[in-house]
């Protein structure tokens, strides 16, 4: 063979070893991105990396640090900063507050365009959204040349199994998948319990009121479909009326019902408080307040459900409702258990400083 003929072998075989190089390399190319559908059902491309996000609507940054994700945060809205307690996400990382304030949030931002340049500003690689629909989610997509990912709580001002499904795509995105599913085998294996606790147990008439709905509210604010009543399968005199479970009672129509038990949303306590000085008599028509059955729970419904208050307040009911289902329950050791599982921080005694202890009586009843 020629020595010109040998080049010529030597040339092809160095083009085919390029065009196998190429094509071996072309899965590693493909892995720098990755596709996911997120809760609107829109497909968002993703870095294969993911290190700093941004979590714009109520609830949001809430499941991000149920992750245990809160390090890759890196702006936050002004409403976690301005109003800093009563969610323990927050109570437990203080930290959050020294992030840049990247948009207002609050009701009014609901489903509405943040501030686009605050949210630029800080370079997050993803931002998280809940509470937005899935044309605005492209269109602030666009604008930003930053990709968003729709997160949801499920059922309006509560949540359903949907979070679950959220904390599970969330954990995906952010390499946190065993942490997702131990979060989500936590709040069921809590919520199992407290079914077994009650089963067989008796079903006295309960009722909670002071519930918050757009602000705060007294003794005839409540809800048909309150969650820590429904984990508890206690007897939730409200009245079922149309698909929205809260609704406001006449005081003729709560005498009627005339509960067992009365519980109260601390953050509807000093309403409450206030109209009972003034009219001791006439809530005194009602049997609870008779025996003093009234007990204050903590609010959870705060910019979205702060689900660990809620079980919280669950296993409280329960003691009160079943003290012999939960005779080996003490609500405070609980609470915190919930809480340094699901943000990493015992917080109960803050939340007591703030809103008093769980499962007592108002002070006014004392």
């Amino acid at each position: 063979m020629t020595r010109l003929g040998q080049r010529s072998i030597g040339f092809k075989i160095i083009f085919l070893l390029l065009v196998c190089s190429l094509f071996t390399a072309l899965p590693c190319l493909a892995a720098e991105n990755r596709l996911f559908t997120d809760m609107a059902g829109r497909k968002v491309e993703l870095p294969a990396r993911i290190d700093r996000i941004v979590c714009l609507g109520p609830g949001a940054l809430r499941l991000i640090v149920y992750l245990n994700a809160q390090d890759k945060v890196v702006g936050i809205e002004e409403l976690e900063k301005r109003f800093p307690t009563g969610r323990s996400y927050y109570m437990a990382h203080p930290e959050l507050g020294k992030q840049k304030t990247v948009t207002p949030g609050g009701v009014a931002a609901i489903n509405n365009k943040p501030n686009l340049e605050g949210v630029i500003s800080v370079k997050p690689q993803v931002v998280f959204a809940t509470h937005m629909q899935p044309t605005l989610a492209d269109e602030v997509q666009d604008l930003l040349q930053i990709p968003v990912v729709v997160l949801d709580y499920g059922r309006f001002a509560n949540f359903d199994k949907t979070v679950f499904k959220s904390l599970l795509l969330a954990g995906r995105i952010l390499d946190q998948e065993k942490r997702a599913q131990q979060v989500v085998d936590f709040i069921q294996g809590n919520i199992k319990d407290l079914e077994a606790r009650n089963q067989g147990a008796p079903k006295p008439k309960a009722y909670v009121g002071g519930v918050g709905f757009k602000g705060a509210h007294g003794l005839m604010s409540t809800d048909s479909d309150f969650t820590p009543f429904t984990w508890n399968q206690a007897n939730n005199i409200a009245p079922k009326k149309g698909k929205r479970t809260h609704l406001f009672l006449g005081f003729e129509e709560l005498i009627k019902l005339n509960p067992d038990f009365i519980f109260i949303d601390a953050g509807g306590l000093s309403l409450l408080a206030g109209d009972y000085a003034k009219k001791p008599d006439f809530y005194n028509l009602l049997k609870a307040f008779k025996t003093k059955q009234v007990y204050v729970l903590h609010p959870f419904n705060w910019y979205t459900t702060n689900i660990c208050t809620a079980l919280a307040d669950a296993y409280q009911v329960g003691k009160l409702l079943n003290p012999v289902g939960f005779k080996d329950i003490d609500p405070g050791k609980k609470a915190d258990e919930i809480y340094s599982f699901m943000v990493g921080k015992a917080v109960h005694a803050q939340m007591v400083k703030e809103f008093g202890p769980l499962g007592a009586r108002p002070g006014f009843l004392q």
